[in-house]
């Protein structure tokens, strides 16, 4: 069935109808309503409702949580066109902000501060001018139309998260067979150190997807320093994970292989690709 319609609510815009609305535009390329939907609407596969209309029926394309029982688990109209499009639970792993989207949707900001262990004043420190303008304007049309400059930024939006969560389980995928765990022996406890090999394939962001990969491995607490292929020169780089106390890479900026050590410690690019060097140089680098 092709999609020939998305219908929203009218009225305020809130973030999880503007980015589910926006992964649609991305997917089908067609105008945007905004007011309630009708019977034929809700009935019709080609008009995907988003938000509104109180039915979740994927194969109607009918994508509103309102109706859900108050002990649901917080899905919102976004987490149902996720699921659909089948990047629901990668796009909850990878973006640390879809949880607290819906929270903030199904929940109320009380709750949610609650759950985040922030001030309920931080959502206002936090509100992006750009948030509140796509929002407003969002709001603004009845109808939006791919000729709309609104749309084209929607479409962007909905093509980045796309793009991002596909991406990065392609990366995570290939790590798990292009990487090592390194243990770097010292006078105390042994560092450990996620080892990335050279390749062509990682050669344009070499360093995308190592801390979701140690994330999902749930190696959290057991890895100190990241060691990858430099983007910018033949040899590697060196950093500290989660900004780990045990290592200061300015200890190695006067080895002849090290091209630059920051003065703060935390990462150094070197110019050497053994393996052997590498795990010198972490050694050289541990806090005594």
């Amino acid at each position: 069935m092709t999609i020939q319609l998305i219908v929203t609510h009218p009225g305020g815009a809130h973030k999880d109808d503007f980015l589910a609305c926006s992964l649609l535009a991305h997917l089908h390329g067609v105008p945007i309503q905004r007011r309630e939907p009708t019977d034929e609407d809700l009935s019709d596969a080609a008009t995907c409702v988003v938000d509104v209309g109180g039915q979740h029926d994927a194969e109607l394309n009918n994508f509103d949580h309102h109706q859900f029982p108050r002990d649901s688990p917080p899905l919102c109209a976004l987490s149902l066109v996720l699921q659909d499009m089948g990047l629901y639970e990668d796009a909850l792993k990878f973006c640390a902000w879809l949880r607290p989207a819906e929270w903030l949707d199904t929940l109320g900001p009380n709750e949610t501060a609650k759950r985040m262990e922030i001030p309920r004043s931080a959502f206002s420190d936090l509100n992006s001018p750009i948030d509140i303008t796509m929002l407003n304007r969002f709001a603004s049309h009845s109808e939006l139309s791919p000729d709309n400059p609104i749309y084209h930024v929607m479409c962007m939006v909905g093509e980045d998260i796309v793009n991002y969560v596909r991406s990065l389980r392609e990366r995570l995928d290939y790590l798990k067979d292009h990487s090592q765990y390194w243990t770097i022996e010292t006078d105390g406890d042994p560092i450990h150190a996620l080892f990335l090999e050279q390749s062509e394939v990682i050669a344009k962001d070499p360093s995308f997807g190592l801390y979701a990969f140690i994330a999902e491995q749930e190696k959290e607490d057991e890895v100190q320093a990241l060691v990858y292929p430099d983007r910018r020169g033949s040899g590697y780089g060196l950093t500290r994970y989660e900004d780990c106390p045990r290592l200061n890479f300015s200890q190695i900026e006067s080895c002849d292989d090290v091209r630059f050590a920051h003065k703060r410690g935390f990462v150094a690019k070197v110019d050497v690709s053994d393996p052997s060097r590498l795990k010198e140089l972490l050694g050289l680098a541990v806090v005594k």
